[in-house]
């Protein structure tokens, strides 16, 4: 049997069933985080991985200057603070899951050496009928996210994952038969200038403050540009958030005897993670995907960037949402866009809700978004 005839374990009414009595049920044993702590460097790493340069993740000198005296982390850095948020689903061993978004609220900055403790349980499953692979299941799980040391709650979030038949995706992917059928862009040196133009201009507010009184509804924020997609760049990502299957050796090894869906056999015959969808691009097109593409948290991450940069220092993230609409796969280009679309007061917080939706070079959806940012008033 080759790799494009192998067969993968399917959703089943039984698995289903099993899945729907850990609704609720807090979850006591899970892979360990990437990140326990927020020192420095994991910050770094984190911000680097989703290219972003923001010295008030990266540079405690700069950040010496500012009202928090210290490097801070930035809100998506959570993502490496547990497996559950990113995508570690439970149950239906060997069945193909993508994370596809989540909703997070942010209740406190989270200073440097931060110390976490999370607590997270399935919170619900939804069937849906997709065009992308048939019958799918949404697996949604909540997590809630502390310091570890004062008690206090820094975060919570849901995110989901979608659980699809690798079969199905594989043939009746109609989703992507276009783009397949396209081939792969190939862009010319004047075509790279123009997307790179994005990364000359990028403004990181910083110290500048953005007063809440001096926006308006309807105003713009800069389009962010991500890309253009390499493997590389989605290692990149991986080294600052952990990836959830990435192992070497014994240590590997140890995964794959514990959870043998987890080591599918590659071209040599050898168990490797299914997490390499991401860089390998034959095991990539065997579930259904245009090729070897980007994380879910890791799209979730460059849409808050997009903010972070847009309201400087002094601003706060309140709320952000991401729902993620296709695959990016090499050699895409991501042009993120924003804009505010309220400006209100509640609780004495001075807020503006931001509407973002992320489209690659030809214009197709990637992924919409928003944002509820606190700033301060004049």
């Amino acid at each position: 049997m080759n790799d494009m005839t192998r067969k993968f374990p399917k959703i089943t009414e039984e698995g289903l069933d099993d899945l729907r009595k850990r609704i609720g049920v807090k979850i006591e044993k899970t892979v360990e985080p990437w990140c326990y702590e927020a020192t420095r460097d994991n910050i770094r790493h984190y911000a680097h991985g989703i290219g972003d340069d923001n010295p008030l993740w990266c540079d405690p000198e700069y950040a010496k200057t500012t009202k928090y005296g210290d490097v801070i982390a930035l809100p998506s850095f959570l993502f490496s603070t547990s497996r559950i948020i990113s995508g570690y689903v439970g149950g239906l061993p060997g069945v193909h899951a993508m994370w596809s978004g989540a909703n997070w609220t942010w209740h406190k900055v989270i200073p440097r050496n931060t110390e976490f403790r999370t607590e997270a349980y399935l919170k619900d499953l939804v069937e849906h009928d997709t065009r992308f692979a048939g019958k799918a299941v949404q697996q949604i799980y909540h997590v809630d996210f502390y310091d570890a040391k004062t008690g206090d709650m820094l975060a919570e979030a849901d995110s989901w994952c979608f659980r699809t038949d690798r079969d199905a995706a594989r043939e009746n992917g109609t989703k992507y038969t276009e783009a397949k059928a396209k081939g792969r862009r190939v862009y010319t040196e004047e075509e790279l200038r123009e997307y790179y133009k994005y990364y000359e201009q990028e403004e990181i507010r910083g110290a500048q403050t953005r007063y809440w009184d001096d926006v308006a509804e309807g105003d713009e924020l800069p389009t962010m540009v991500k890309g253009p997609m390499t493997a590389t760049g989605f290692i990149a990502y991986a080294q600052g958030w952990g990836g959830l299957y990435i192992r070497a050796n014994k240590l590997a090894w140890q995964l794959q005897q514990k959870h043998p869906s987890a080591g599918i056999k590659n071209r040599f015959g050898i168990p490797d993670c299914p997490e390499r969808v991401h860089w390998e691009e034959e095991f990539a097109l065997e579930v259904g995907a245009p090729g070897a593409y980007d994380y879910g948290p890791e799209r979730t991450s460059w849409l808050t960037h997009q903010v972070t940069n847009w309201m400087g220092d002094d601003g706060f993230l309140r709320q952000a949402k991401c729902q993620v609409r296709r695959h990016n796969p090499e050699g895409d280009i991501i042009l993120i866009h924003g804009s505010v679309v309220r400006k209100y007061e509640e609780d004495g917080r001075y807020l503006l809700e931001i509407q973002q939706r992320a489209e690659q070079q030809d214009g197709e959806m990637s992924a919409i978004g928003s944002a509820i940012v606190e700033l301060p008033k004049r």
